[in-house]
């Protein structure tokens, strides 16, 4: 497994399987506790595993957990996502920068995306199902969302939006967020 760090966003990775494919398809390794501690990670930290699918065009996002955050392994399973990581830790080196990904699940290559940054994605194949793996419990009350369409955060979303959360379409742009966010740096 190749682990390459995200130059635009300090301490996230991309985690890089390598497939045995033959003619029944591939198998692979998508998670390994060894590569994630070569990185860096704990990989006893991650509790939580969630799966969300959505049909071609849906954005969810941008999300993100005030206080101590919350980091996560994403990964689409199936199909095709347009994936972008925003820091919103101050303090940072690469605060307030952004970086985009298409993760597949062709190549099932993992993004750990830290603490404090924001986090969303578009769907860009009929369906496409994302993977997380969350080092917190979630707790609603910590629930951020800034909207995807912000002009500030100029997310060049591939496709047009065809659908979007109530929460994800009604919520503040970055600049309200960020007066009352409490993100630790990192």
């Amino acid at each position: 497994m190749k682990v390459t760090e995200v130059p635009a966003i300090a301490g996230a990775f991309l985690f890089e399987p390598t497939p045995f494919t033959d003619e029944r398809g591939f198998f692979c390794r998508t998670f390994d506790a060894d590569v994630a501690r070569s990185a860096g990670i704990d990989p006893d930290a991650f509790v939580q595993d969630s799966l969300s699918r959505s049909v071609r065009g849906v954005v969810r996002g941008m999300h993100l957990r005030s206080g101590g955050g919350e980091a996560k392994l994403v990964r689409c399973s199936h199909g095709r996502i347009f994936d972008v990581v925003m820091d919103l830790r101050p303090g940072s080196p690469t605060y307030l920068r952004r970086a985009t990904f298409e993760l597949s699940g062709d190549t099932q290559a993992t993004l750990y995306v830290p603490a404090g940054c924001a986090h969303g994605f578009q769907a860009l194949t009929d369906t496409a199902d994302t993977s997380y793996r969350i080092d917190r419990e979630h707790d609603p009350s910590e629930d951020v969302t800034i909207a995807f369409d912000d002009p500030e955060l100029a997310v060049p979303w591939p496709l047009p939006v065809t659908l979007a959360s109530e929460r994800d379409r009604k919520a503040p742009g970055l600049a309200e967020v960020l007066r009352t966010l409490e993100v630790k740096a990192p």
